[in-house]
């Protein structure tokens, strides 16, 4: 019996791991596709990111309802469908009989697609906490999740770029149609194969349960949740405007005049590599080292990295490693800022676990509804890196990062004071 459970906890665990890498391939194909419809409208830049993120805010509550009525299981095949309409929406608005209507069909696939991640984003990370007890070993359990996030994240930027090569008027969604089936196809066998799995459910129990109280009252959750709204905002729009700026040919960018949204998208994923290596690494140490500790640590160098790379002249250029479809894999001389922008991925990397890790910390009954709130306020990664966009075509991209350094100083705020658990006399079993 021993032996059977510790069998359905290691399925759960793997099959937790490879949603997580799920919600990264979806996630991170918004903002390299936004450099094909900026071309042709100048707003749309982030608006296919903040469609996918503007989901969250009506499906988190939802979703975490469903995990409490239907289980987990069955709130992940939910997601995988919703998922695979969304790409299919996508694919559609490639399509020229649809004209100047073909961006409104591309930010619904995107709206579509965002409510797949969320339902998969509300699933996973109180799983992989309640699997590994909560505290450092749960936090361990959702960077090794966070690993395979970053590694499809890695790739999803670097296989866009390949296929856009540089952005012209021509370039259009049906220049990367080859990712849109391969996406397609991902959902369509994660849905065979989560179907076929025998999934714990641990939220099952908790059905009958009365609740006095809910997640709103523990402050260490509501200032947590403000985190991670700022936290995904972070995330996001630190690749993202790398990845604008090195597209951008004009004076106002890097100036790179050939492939240069090819070489954007790849040094782009060196971010997400970067943040690959970070998780990676903090499974190994996140069990002898606390959330916070590593959260302090981590939002200090973050912000000492991005002065660095707001007050270093574009001029100070340095060569990294890319990929193009003239030249393949090779080195690129680009601005030297870049350089210590991507480095804030080890930086990032780890904080996703940690913030989420530090809010749910005590709250026993209470998380699955605060799992569903949590992903509520991850609607941050669309309006803040829509605002850091507002701010990069009014003053610069450099200047864009200083929004980005005003919330990682409150990361360090919720890291030394913020995420005490002060509300301990609610009783939560």
């Amino acid at each position: 019996m021993s032996q059977s459970k510790n069998n359905g906890k290691t399925i759960a665990i793997i099959t937790m791991c490879f949603i997580f890498a799920m919600i990264s391939f979806v996630t991170n194909m918004a903002a390299p596709f936004g450099t094909i419809w900026k071309n042709q409208y100048d707003w749309a830049g982030m608006m296919g990111n903040m469609m996918n993120f503007a989901a969250y805010l009506f499906m988190g509550i939802p979703a975490g309802k469903m995990l409490l009525k239907i289980g987990y299981k069955k709130t992940t095949l939910a997601a995988l469908a919703v998922g695979f309409i969304g790409i299919c929406i996508q694919y559609l608005s490639s399509f020229d009989f649809l004209g100047a209507s073909a961006i409104y069909v591309y930010l619904l696939g995107a709206f579509v697609c965002g409510f797949c991640v969320c339902m998969l984003n509300t699933v996973v990370n109180p799983m992989l906490n309640l699997l590994g007890g909560g505290g450092n070993r749960g936090n361990q359990l959702i960077q090794t999740g966070g690993t395979l996030n970053s590694l499809t994240g890695t790739f999803t930027p670097l296989l866009v770029g390949a296929l856009i090569g540089t952005v012209t008027s021509d370039t259009a969604m049906s220049d990367v149609s080859p990712l849109l089936f391969i996406a397609m196809g991902v959902f369509a066998l994660s849905f065979i194969i989560i179907y076929s799995l025998d999934i714990i459910e641990p939220a099952q129990e908790r059905k009958n349960q009365k609740f006095e109280h809910s997640a709103w009252n523990f402050r260490h959750f509501v200032l947590g949740a403000v985190a991670i709204f700022f936290y995904v905002g972070i995330e996001i729009g630190i690749p993202a405007q790398v990845n604008f700026f090195l597209s951008d040919a004009s004076e106002k960018g890097a100036g790179i005049a050939v492939n240069g949204a090819a070489i954007g998208g790849a040094i782009a994923a060196i971010y997400w590599l970067l943040m690959m290596v970070g998780r990676l690494s903090s499974t190994f140490f996140s069990s002898i080292i606390s959330s916070k500790k590593q959260m302090i640590t981590a939002s200090t160098i973050a912000i000492i990295f991005l002065l660095i790379a707001i007050f270093t002249p574009k001029t100070e250029t340095i060569n990294m490693p890319g990929y193009s479809a003239a030249d393949g894999f090779a080195t690129f001389q680009v601005p030297l800022s870049c350089l210590f922008l991507v480095l804030c991925g080890l930086c990032t990397s780890i904080m996703w676990g940690c913030i989420f890790n530090m809010a749910v910390e005590g709250l026993g009954k209470y998380t699955e509804q605060a799992s569903g709130i949590f992903m509520t306020l991850v609607i941050g990664g669309g309006i803040m890196p829509l605002i850091q966009e507002y701010i990069a075509k009014s003053a610069g991209y450099m200047n864009s990062y200083w929004l980005v350094i005003a919330m990682l100083v409150y990361m360090l705020y919720y890291s030394l004071i913020g995420s005490k658990n002060v509300n301990k006399d609610i009783p939560v079993e």
